[in-house]
């Protein structure tokens, strides 16, 4: 009996010391100021919609690299780029095609000659539109015409060829027609002794009329070059040789009318 009395006092003695170190520390614990640990928080699920780079209602400060969301659209694909082509512009026919057709040469050839030939000394070339003998333009009066003439230089140096410019104007109101053929529109050249030297009407070689238009109002010129040679009426023999150094006279007659002479000058070589 004394025995187990004596095993209970000591395990009370033992619960006692036991129980007491316990509280002690506790108190000790809360003196220093420490808290028990709190509990860890996880994180809950994450969503699955995209995340907000940007507080709701800012501004976008990089809109030159923005998203390329669908703001791009489809706008100004339609077909535009076919408008104005133009293949039609300037297809109609143009107005003045025939411009300048006035102006064609006319009369080519030696003496002024149609078919470029004849050995007569003489080249005439015609400022004017050549019209056919059965052109409806009627023949120009006389009258009508104004005449002169003179010499494309003064003076011709050693192997140059002079050239005589016929100029004509119709000071009428109708346009007509002249011949300005060897035949009809003659020049004649002499020397200082009024000594014929050549004539465009001396032996002309066969051909039709150099027939050239003369507007109203306009005037016509008739070049006609010569090569220094020599010629005699009727296709007669001519001298020999080309004409020399010296002044010389050129006149023309035309449509009945004598126009007023102009001198030139042969240099010496």
């Amino acid at each position: 009996m004394a025995v187990c009395l004596v095993a209970v006092l000591a395990l009370l003695a033992v619960w006692a010391v036991t129980s007491g170190d316990g509280g002690g520390k506790k108190a000790n614990d809360a003196a220093n100021g420490s808290s028990p640990t709190p509990p860890s928080i996880t994180p809950g699920p994450s969503g699955t919609g995209p995340a907000i780079s940007q507080q709701p209602g800012g501004r976008d400060e990089s809109s030159d690299s923005g998203g390329s969301g669908d703001t791009s659209g489809d706008g100004g694909s339609g077909d535009g780029g076919s408008a104005g082509s133009g293949t039609d512009a300037g297809s109609g026919p143009g107005e003045g095609a025939d411009a300048g057709t006035d102006s064609g040469a006319g009369g080519t050839g030696k003496n002024g000659d149609t078919d470029g030939a004849g050995g007569d000394g003489g080249a005439g070339t015609g400022a004017g539109q050549q019209v056919p003998a059965n052109s409806p333009l009627p023949n120009c009066p006389a009258e009508a015409l104004q005449l002169s003439l003179r010499s494309a230089k003064l003076s011709y140096e050693a192997g140059e060829k002079p050239r005589f410019h016929l100029v004509v104007k119709n000071t009428s109101d109708t346009a007509c027609k002249a011949d300005f053929g060897p035949r009809s529109a003659v020049l004649t050249i002499s020397d200082k002794q009024a000594d014929a030297v050549w004539a465009s009407d001396d032996c002309p070689r066969p051909g039709n009329p150099l027939l050239l238009s003369v507007p109203a109002q306009t005037t016509v010129t008739h070049t006609v070059e010569w090569d220094r040679g020599r010629s005699a009426p009727q296709c007669a023999t001519a001298p020999a040789g080309q004409a020399g150094p010296g002044t010389y006279l050129v006149e023309a007659t035309m449509a009945g009318a004598k126009v007023a002479p102009a001198s030139f000058t042969l240099a010496k070589d």
